[in-house]
């Protein structure tokens, strides 16, 4: 093959969804895409846009219920569709996928997966298979490669758990790499050190790559090229530094906008409306419902895909006006709070073990366990909100588990008011459960598929409230309102629902108690740019309406940043810097504060990241001295090693614990 061919190559492609009535809904229409060797393009767009139904089309593989209808997809001149095409699969064509940590085997050691792929896609001798996983271990930058094969996956954390499924990929000398959304979910400065491990694979090997996000910032990272979809079709595609710069359609734009921004405090611009289900583009623009330049013509006829002003390509009929449309939302003033009411929550020395001392540890004299979060002092006022910040494993979610009385303290007070609160919710009153509300970070997990939304919503209802008839059903109606969703909801069950819906549904059974604080834990993770944005508006305006305290923990700076009053930076559940979301973000204080915002991706594929030396937390902090002593890229001396340091005011209401101040 000429290497000026394509090794990927996708031509009409188009994929259906079978019903029972024999007819077709169509997934993706007539999408075209080329591949070189050694390039790497990203496919972005909302999550329904047909982002991993393309990637999985690649590699000639189909959900159940998909058939498709027209159209070819060919690795190295090969049918992906075919017996020969579907020989290729792991070798030299092999998938990342989302969620390592459930694509990993669970009984299986990391070792014998990665032996299995090489026995599969490998002609290497059995003999020479141990020194090979080691060596795959080791090129994706594991530490103690030797060891980490013998471990389980849970015994990794999830940056490890994603590295091996990498391992596993390129056991098979593949030369290419399809990537489904393969760094969500992963804590900021993971999912730089897992994205600065693709791009050197991929320059070394010479690897094609189709990278599948929603997460723009990731995608600039990684790729040459951009190609958006929406409703199974690309309305645009071009370099990364056009479709991010200079995007000529107006969905190009929307998503950009929607990014949260960690340079100023804004929140990101929702896309308004939904996209169409499947089958239902209708004959014109698909996004011409939602798009605010569109006129008669967008609607009456499909546009082609035509050459975008600039370079490129894009699916518009208004191109040249849809460059006047704003890339970034405009800033919203979020001064220094000057709080005068009384505290509505206030933790006094919070500490969290999750392993007491046995009996069988003081006879054995086995030194104590770690407390996991540790000396946390913190003050919540009516109406505001606290972000939690830091890498996973650095206690924000047990330090919300802890208020919400499903963890108990090992030591610390937890104050509702000035009423010191039982440290187990089973002992706490109705009404004290009632005003700490917590939205989980999945709501497939938190919401009982079994229940109509209108039995989940009844529920708090009912037990705090004694609504019932049709106090309950207008009282429900309301919620589902101000969380920007129907009455015609109540009937559904979850598994009806998209993602954003879901939690939108979690955030109204939470108001439905109408709380005093409401824990947030990760709540738009998982959720693409344009439904975060939405869910990111509406808890900024339930929070203002409701006057309800907010701890909202994320991984995301640029989310917190959007709603933060203040910021709490928390490293292996010690406070590092704690002060206003405005003198923090500009003017970060503690090296690990400084080192977490370095690592946010942008949007821009020039932006330059500074990474720490290494992405692995340890397991506990040291016995002595800074948390953050190991990984600390300026540190003073030995008094870093052998005293902790103290909280110091460096401005009203800003603290840092470095000494360095």
């Amino acid at each position: 093959m000429s290497s000026t061919e394509p090794l990927i190559a996708l031509t009409g492609l188009a994929v259906g969804l079978r019903m029972r009535d024999g007819g077709v809904q169509p997934l993706l229409r007539g999408v075209d895409l080329a591949v070189r060797a050694g390039e790497s393009i990203g496919i972005v767009g909302e999550s329904g846009s047909g982002k991993s139904t393309l990637a999985l089309a690649a590699m000639g593989y189909l959900r159940p219920g998909l058939v498709q209808t027209s159209g070819t997809a060919r690795f190295a001149a090969t049918d992906m569709f075919s017996p020969a095409g579907r020989a290729l699969r792991g070798g030299r064509l092999a998938l990342i996928p989302q969620n390592a940590g459930q694509a990993l085997t669970p009984t299986l050691r990391i070792g014998a997966q990665i032996g299995e792929a090489l026995r599969l896609h490998a002609s290497l001798p059995a003999s020479e298979h141990p020194a090979r996983i080691v060596d795959l271990l080791a090129q994706v930058r594991l530490p103690t490669p030797d060891v980490l094969a013998r471990r389980f996956p849970h015994e990794l954390s999830g940056g490890q758990q994603q590295r091996a499924a990498i391992a596993m990929a390129l056991a098979g000398d593949p030369e290419a790499l399809l990537l489904d959304e393969p760094t969500t979910g992963l804590d900021v400065t993971t999912q730089a050190h897992v994205l600065e491990l693709l791009r050197d694979l991929a320059v070394r090997r010479g690897l094609a790559m189709v990278y599948v996000s929603h997460d723009l910032g990731a995608v600039a990272r990684v790729c040459e090229r951009i190609a958006v979809m929406y409703a199974g079709e690309i309305v645009a595609q071009g370099t990364a530094r056009h479709i991010l710069r200079a995007p000529a359609h107006p969905y190009a734009r929307a998503l950009i906008a929607a990014i949260p921004r960690t340079d100023r405090a804004s929140l990101p611009g929702a896309i308004e409306g939904r996209p169409p289900p499947p089958g239902g583009a209708g004959i014109g623009c698909a996004f011409a419902p939602r798009c605010p330049l569109a006129a008669e013509p967008c609607h009456a006829s499909h546009p082609p895909l035509i050459a975008a002003p600039g370079g490129g390509e894009v699916r518009c009929r208004r191109a040249a006006e849809a460059l006047a449309l704003p890339l970034a939302a405009a800033p919203v003033n979020r001064t220094a709070r000057t709080e005068t009411a009384a505290p509505v929550l206030r933790l006094d020395a919070l500490a969290v073990r999750y392993r007491e001392a046995s009996l069988a540890d003081r006879v054995l004299r086995r030194p104590p366990a770690t407390d996991v979060v540790a000396d946390i002092a913190l003050e919540l006022h009516p109406g505001e909100t606290i972000g939690l910040v830091g890498e996973s494993g650095s206690g924000k979610s047990t330090i919300l588990k802890a208020i919400a009385g499903l963890l108990a303290p090992a030591s610390g007070s937890l104050r509702l008011g000035e009423t010191l609160l039982p440290t187990r919710s089973a002992l706490r009153s109705p009404a004290a459960r009632r005003v700490i509300q917590l939205v989980f970070q999945n709501p497939d997990e938190s919401l009982n598929p079994r229940h109509t939304i209108g039995d989940i919503l009844a529920q708090p209802l009912g037990l705090y409230f004694g609504l019932a008839g049709a106090a309950l059903h207008n009282r429900s109606t309301a919620l589902l309102a101000q969380v920007r969703l129907g009455p015609h909801y109540l009937d559904r069950l979850p598994a009806q629902l998209s993602g954003g819906e879901k939690q939108r549904v979690a955030i109204a059974r939470a108001f439905a108690a109408d709380p005093d604080i409401v824990l947030c834990d990760e709540v738009t993770s998982a959720l693409d740019v344009s439904v975060q944005a939405a869910i990111i508006a509406l808890l900024d305006t339930l929070r203002r309406e409701r006057r309800a305290a907010c701890l909202f923990v994320s991984h995301d700076l640029g989310v917190v940043r959007a709603l933060a009053d203040r910021v709490v930076v928390l490293y292996q559940g010690r406070i590092c810097e704690a002060g206003p979301a405005d003198a923090v973000y500009a003017s970060p204080a503690h090296p690990y504060t400084e080192a977490l915002l370095d690592a946010v991706l942008k949007p821009d594929p020039d932006h330059t990241l500074r990474l720490l030396a290494s992405d692995i937390v340890e397991s506990g902090p040291p016995a002595r001295g800074c948390a953050f002593q190991n990984r600390c890229p300026c540190p003073v001396g030995e008094i870093c090693r052998t005293q902790t340091p103290p909280a110091r005011e460096i401005a009203p209401g800003h603290t840092v614990r470095c000494h360095l101040h």
